[in-house]
């Protein structure tokens, strides 16, 4: 890169400090740091939820993808989410925004020691920090090789550097300061995505055309719908994940819900995100799918956008580029973070430490200040172990993918009446299988991709919804008051 451009991405990380200090202006409570008091904006909470929906990662793991296999890339990925979305918008985002108006919930947990019972409410907690902590490290550990790839950095500086900068915005200025910064990030990431395809349009030489004609330039198989392990029942499985993932099983992607005023705005940020979903991929994705016309023979995949990105893109732009990657990933770690935060302060410590529960929101706030730099400084030691996992891809679609539905299961579908049968029982059996099920696979059996990810959470569906159709435990009243109390806004 050239001056301009670290001088763009100094400026950036400046803004985001600014941020954190205006976010810090904004809040009283720890209400207020976990939830912005419920009060944001149905298409800032959209924009968010779409924003905090990937990072980093996407531009290095998913570009290797691209390069190597083509357009299978959105088909997989992009076209999964909104499908998936659509069962978020219509079942499950409006009642996370209602648990928040008539349960005074602030973390997506909580609810659950009333859905379920305090121990399964524990075991949840605990398992989706623990999973958090692999999946933000690496989010760290994708965006080091970013900063490698357009700035020569070693990888450990720019783990620390992108750690440090978001330790600051977001234990000062909690949800405000994120989701401003995932509107900051994705306007950045519009303007370049933009200006990068028009770049590489021109480069083509066949003007709009070269949307269609690029793909008899590339390997045959890059224009497929499917390739490579890449196949329809990976993307189906995928699609699975995808549903309980961004309903709220990924608990950021919850809170984004939990802070729409009410289920009817939540339920418009979830159609925004989901249209983002399926058309802003195809925009973004188009320089990494023509990577191999101009980078031929690439010895490390990962870092194809970023040599695209400084192969056509003016400088200042470059730098510009770099920032919206930091913010994407920043916004993605800072709300996972935030939403971490919110479960150990909310609901694993008031259990280890009683006293806690009579604590005044000035003490409440200083711990979710600790919890978040505590949390972040823990994801970070395990970026400097990214290798051991499997890599920056191993990390999060091995890893987080197939951990993350047993968690998600019983939250999800917790909330909805058809399975109020499921009770705790159910919930901690579906657990257990789901994550034994990943284990025996990981370590004793050798099996496809689609196997790998599907495998855990087919197991705790089916162990989840079979409990309560054969078992048929009787509903608490507390759980039917719950339940009814989500089916509106009244």
């Amino acid at each position: 890169m050239e001056q301009i451009d670290y001088i763009v991405l100094a400026g950036y990380f400046l803004v985001l400090v600014l941020m954190g200090v205006w976010g810090y202006t904004k809040i009283k409570s720890s209400a207020d740091f976990y939830t912005a008091g419920g009060k944001l904006p149905w298409w800032l909470s959209g924009i968010s939820h779409h924003v905090s929906g990937y990072s980093g990662a996407v531009f290095v793991a998913y570009a290797a993808i691209a390069y190597n296999y083509g357009f299978t890339l959105y088909m997989w990925w992009a076209l999964s989410i909104a499908i998936a979305m659509v069962g978020t918008v219509f079942f499950i985002a409006p009642r996370w925004a209602r648990l928040r108006s008539k349960a005074g919930i602030q973390s997506p947990t909580e609810y659950l020691a009333t859905r379920y019972n305090l121990p399964t409410q524990q075991v949840m907690a605990w398992s989706g920090v623990i999973i958090k902590i692999f999946d933000v490290g690496a989010k760290w550990a994708a965006i080091g090789i970013l900063l490698n790839a357009f700035t020569g950095l070693p990888l450990g500086t720019g783990i620390l550097t992108a750690g440090v900068v978001s330790m600051i915005y977001i234990t000062m200025g909690g949800l405000w300061a994120d989701v401003v910064n995932d509107l900051a990030s994705f306007l950045i990431q519009f303007t370049t995505g933009i200006i990068m395809m028009a770049m590489v349009l021109v480069q083509l030489g066949d003007g709009l055309n070269g949307i269609f004609t690029m793909w008899d330039r590339l390997p045959a198989a890059h224009g497929q719908l499917y390739n490579g392990p890449y196949t329809p029942a990976f993307a189906i499985s995928f699609t699975v994940i995808c549903f309980f993932s961004f309903s709220g099983g990924t608990w950021h992607l919850a809170t984004r819900f939990i802070s729409s005023p009410s289920g009817t705005e939540a339920r418009k940020a979830a159609t925004l995100s989901m249209l983002m979903y399926l058309i802003w991929p195809l925009i973004l994705f188009f320089p990494m799918f023509a990577a191999p016309i101009f980078l031929e023979n690439l010895a490390d995949p990962t870092q194809s956008y970023a040599l695209m990105a400084m192969k056509f893109l003016p400088h200042g732009l470059v730098g510009l580029l770099l920032a919206s990657m930091f913010g994407n990933t920043l916004a993605m770690t800072a709300a996972d973070a935030n939403t971490i935060s919110a479960v150990i302060t909310r609901d694993i410590l008031p259990v280890l430490y009683q006293k806690m529960r009579g604590f005044d929101q000035k003490k409440l706030l200083v711990i979710a200040r600790v919890t978040t730099f505590l949390f972040i400084f823990t994801t970070l030691v395990i970026a400097f172990q990214a290798k051991s996992f499997g890599g920056v891809f191993g990390l999060i679609i091995t890893w987080f993918s197939a951990l993350v539905g047993p968690t998600a299961i019983p939250m999800i579908l917790g909330l909805l009446p058809a399975f109020k049968h499921s009770d705790s029982r159910a919930a901690l059996l579906s657990i257990f299988g789901g994550l034994i099920t990943f284990a025996v696979m990981k370590s004793f059996m050798t099996v496809s991709l689609t196997a790998e990810l599907a495998s855990p959470i087919l197991t705790s569906m089916v162990i989840y919804i079979g409990c309560g159709l054969f078992l048929r435990s009787k509903v608490k009243p507390e759980v039917e008051a719950l339940l009814n109390s989500l089916k509106n806004d009244h």
